[in-house]
């Protein structure tokens, strides 16, 4: 399958999930809303330039927005992560590493260690910017914290049982320049 088709459909696939499965559940709790839908962005590939995947993260995040009724909400947060991920992955991946031998970040192209850093840092920028623009005020800082806590934990394990359920395998690329 070419990588555009299966990009496509984790687009269509995430949008839905999170929409019609993970917006529609009840309340866990005033501090909990779990987010799966950025995952899309996280598993773009490596050979992506950085203002094809920004715009691409301004595009999904719109789209997210249109279902949900938040205008620009969405579209920032991934507009964010999907500026800062180069920045991460060059930071965790050396730089004859898994950006040249792989297609997309995944735990079989980083190892766990680096690959659960990377998703950790930008789940975490992610729910920062996201929550602070829904709250877009510092009334209680603890209320700020722990809703970022409560969100960032629940969406780690829903990515780690994402991960788990839908293992990809990636190809080596063994002649690569």
């Amino acid at each position: 399958m070419s990588d555009l088709l299966k990009n496509t459909i984790r687009f269509f696939l995430f949008i839905l999930v999170q929409v019609f499965i993970l917006f529609k559940m009840p309340p866990l709790h005033r501090y909990i809303t779990p987010y799966l839908y950025y995952l899309f962005i996280l598993w773009l590939p490596f050979s992506m330039p950085r203002m094809s995947l920004t715009l691409t993260g301004f595009f999904y995040g719109l789209c997210l927005d249109y279902f949900t009724h938040t205008p620009g909400l969405h579209a920032a947060a991934c507009t964010l992560i999907a500026y800062l991920r180069p920045f991460v992955i060059n930071l965790l991946i050396s730089q004859e590493g898994a950006d040249k031998n792989y297609g997309s970040p995944s735990i079989t192209s980083m190892g766990w260690a680096p690959y659960g850093t990377y998703v950790f840092v930008l789940t975490l920028f992610h729910h920062i910017y996201l929550v602070f623009l829904e709250w877009m005020s510092f009334g209680s800082f603890w209320y700020f914290i722990g809703k970022i806590t409560a969100t960032t934990g629940i969406s780690m394990v829903l990515i780690l049982l994402t991960e788990l359920l839908f293992f990809r395998k990636d190809k080596f690329r063994t002649n690569t320049v």
